[in-house]
């Protein structure tokens, strides 16, 4: 990080220029990504000791940190300026007057071996002076510019050492314009005490451990009448105060609540107290992509650009199988063989540990790529285990097994009364491929269509090939094929094509199960093309059925003849089924087609849009953070939306028998 003089740091404030620096002497950092009224300080984040001092110190690391506010800096990283001392408070403590800001004793004990000299002490306290310096330029310029301003100064304390229950968050108010901004302590009240800390009971009070008498609030309350410093103290919950452990999870949550907490509140003060136009919350965060954000989202893409698991998963000798299957009389069991893969997973799963995730600022988009990298290492357990037992486990810990609602809703659809569609004639397979040019083509695409019989199902999309392979010699019913290409070049086609125009790439590669979403956007856009009949509608249930007795311990041969016996399927449709359920060694993934509609349509029962769903390979769960990224400009709304979807939209017409079954499933 770049180091500047004080003098460099307040010029840059008056040209109100963008910048992330370090002071000169590595005292302070203070980054400031939009000039807006409103401010997060860490003053006592930091922990250095200059070595002089070291030398002098009675006090152990372990007892310095203790007084300490560690992560206070990390709480509030996310937000346009952030002021940070780096140095310990041991050296010089930033919450206090000069005359009383380096110690000879604290909390008890002695400090140091020896009296610091004149020249020690006045080395520190230039630190101080200059910190003060540049807080003084920062508020006076945002008070000129926008009226008014808000600080917020967070710290932490040792809980304890208390003999009675003590608040999770305290504000101290004492020095505030009470008259003017009691107000907004009330509301920051408010908002903290909705901050959810897991099992942690969240107890916010004002006044009640600390009273904001320190000398930050102190100080820009006596020299700024327009500026509310909030004085915020965070209870040390989110480490062991005894040996100094963190717990990452609750850290996690306090980011994020902050980031709510923060965001409403500030929003609140900004519209009522400030000139700054603002309409909606997310315009009061930064709407530039962090460098550390780039970074990892582009060595991410590297990695895994080419990880392809579906081209991978289908078997090589699949119609030699089906032949000796068949011959068999539905006894033997297929012994299917995988192309060898180019991988190795330990250097593999290294490079994405090697991630550096911890630097991206913004818990939510943080949380996505830790949560996108796990993915990818269940991937690749997957991925080297293809053909054995440890298969079917990867499989259930990525993709899960159906619930008992999955197989209830699975069972509710096969006992459906039948209906049929009006009959239409089949295309062959030229026309059907003539028909997906046709349709990318119109959607502005340059995808490549080919022709195999190396796959399960009967028509594939590869995002990393932008490739359509249609299955050779199957023909293919006039309404079923309507389906088939909103399916394929409706929803994974158009998913595709709307990540290639992000500049994160993370949209391209996947989030984690985004098949849940991605597959239930796809049978919606069959739904409302009015193109599922009974058999499409028994072929999504027996999926997930299927599944359940591959789980179960089924052979294939058993799975095979439970489908044809049972539930009366064509013996060429049953094989194709099983195989995509048996083929890697049990892949699980079937089952989330039915659920995936179901959770699509419950989405929008709750009336939300399914939009930014379009953007690229998105998952429901992440949506809001996605929602936010859109609203701040920060990726793009979709390039490409959905013919049927906007055809819908536009003239909601959904036939009865099918909303009625629909309606019918569980959540």
């Amino acid at each position: 990080m770049k180091k500047l003089s004080i003098e460099k740091i307040i010029e840059k404030i008056e040209k109100e220029e963008l910048f992330d620096v370090l002071a000169e002497d590595e005292s302070f950092r203070l980054r400031i990504d939009e000039y807006i009224p409103y401010v997060c300080a860490a003053i006592h984040n930091g922990h250095q000791l200059r070595e002089e001092l070291l030398e002098k110190t009675l006090l152990s690391d372990y007892e310095r940190w203790y007084e300490e506010d560690p992560f206070t800096a990390d709480f509030v990283s996310q937000f346009p300026i952030l002021i940070q001392g780096n140095d310990s408070r041991f050296e010089y403590d930033l919450n206090r007057n000069p005359d009383h800001a380096v110690y000879e004793t604290a909390w008890g004990k002695e400090c140091w071996k020896e009296p610091l000299t004149t020249a020690e002490k006045e080395r520190s306290l230039i630190k101080h002076h200059n910190f003060y310096r540049v807080v003084h330029a920062l508020i006076n310029k945002l008070e000129s510019k926008f009226k008014a301003c808000l600080v917020y100064d967070i710290h932490s304390y040792n809980w304890k050492r208390w003999d009675r229950k003590v608040p999770v968050f305290n504000i101290g108010s004492e020095l505030i314009n009470h008259d003017r901004f009691d107000e907004y302590v009330e509301l920051w009240k408010n908002e903290l005490s909705e901050i959810n800390l897991g099992e942690i009971e969240n107890v916010t009070a004002v006044n009640d451990v600390f009273y904001g008498r320190g000398y930050l609030l102190e100080y820009l309350s006596k020299n700024f009448d327009n500026t509310l410093v909030l004085a915020t103290e965070v209870s040390k919950i989110y480490c062991d105060e005894l040996t100094g452990e963190s717990y990452p999870e609750i850290i996690y949550m306090i980011r994020e609540g902050f980031k709510t907490a923060i965001v409403n509140h500030a929003f609140e003060f900004i519209k009522k107290e400030t000139s700054f136009k603002v309409s909606n919350q997310v315009h009061i965060l930064h709407n530039e992509l962090e460098s550390d954000l780039i970074k990892v989202d582009k060595k991410l893409y590297q990695l895994v650009k080419d990880f392809e698991l579906l081209s991978v998963i289908n078997p090589v000798n699949l119609e030699f199988e089906k032949m000796k299957f068949f011959a068999s009389k539905y006894k033997y069991e297929p012994q299917f063989k995988y192309n060898p893969i180019n991988l190795d997973p330990l250097e593999f799963k290294r490079k994405l540990t090697s991630l550096r995730v911890e630097r991206i600022d913004d818990p939510s988009v943080q949380k996505m790529y830790i949560d996108t990298i796990g993915a990818y290492m269940d991937k690749v357990d997957l991925l080297a285990n293809i053909g054995t037992e440890k298969f079917l486990y990867n499989s259930l810990r990525y993709f899960g097994e159906p619930s008992q609602n999955d197989i209830d809703n699975a069972n509710f659809i096969l006992y459906c009364p039948d209906f049929r569609l009006d009959k239409l004639d089949d295309y062959n397979e030229q026309e059907v491929v003539q028909l997906f040019e046709d349709s990318t083509k119109d959607y502005g695409f340059n995808f490549k269509i080919e022709v195999s019989n190396h796959i399960a199902s009967k028509a594939l999309v590869i995002n990393s090939e932008q490739k359509v392979i249609v299955k050779k010699g199957v023909r293919f019913n006039k309404r079923f094929t309507k389906g088939l290409i909103e399916h394929e070049i409706g929803v994974h086609m158009v998913t595709t094509m709307n990540a290639v125009n992000q500049p994160l790439k993370i949209f391209s590669i996947g989030l984690p199960v985004n098949t849940l979403t991605q597959e239930g956007l796809a049978i919606l856009s069959e739904y409302y093309s009015d193109s599922i009949n009974i058999e499409r509608l028994r072929e999504l249930g027996l999926r997930v059925l299927a599944v359940k007795y591959m789980t179960s311990g089924n052979q294939f041969s058993e799975t095979f003849n439970i489908l044809v016996e049972k539930y009366k399927m064509e013996p060429d449709n049953a094989y194709y089924l099983t195989t995509r359920v048996y083929r890697g060694g049990g892949f699980t993934k079937d089952a989330l087609y039915l659920k995936g509609l179901k959770t699509i349509l419950s989405f929008m029962d709750s009336g939300r849009s399914i939009k930014n769903l379009l953007i690229g390979k998105t998952s429901v769960e992440y949506i809001d953070t996605i929602d936010e990224l859109v609203a701040r400009k920060m990726i793009n709304p979709p390039k490409y939306y959905t013919k049927v979807f906007k055809e819908h939209e536009e003239n909601p017409s959904i036939n009865p028998i099918l909303q009625y079954i629909f309606n019918g499933l569980k959540d």
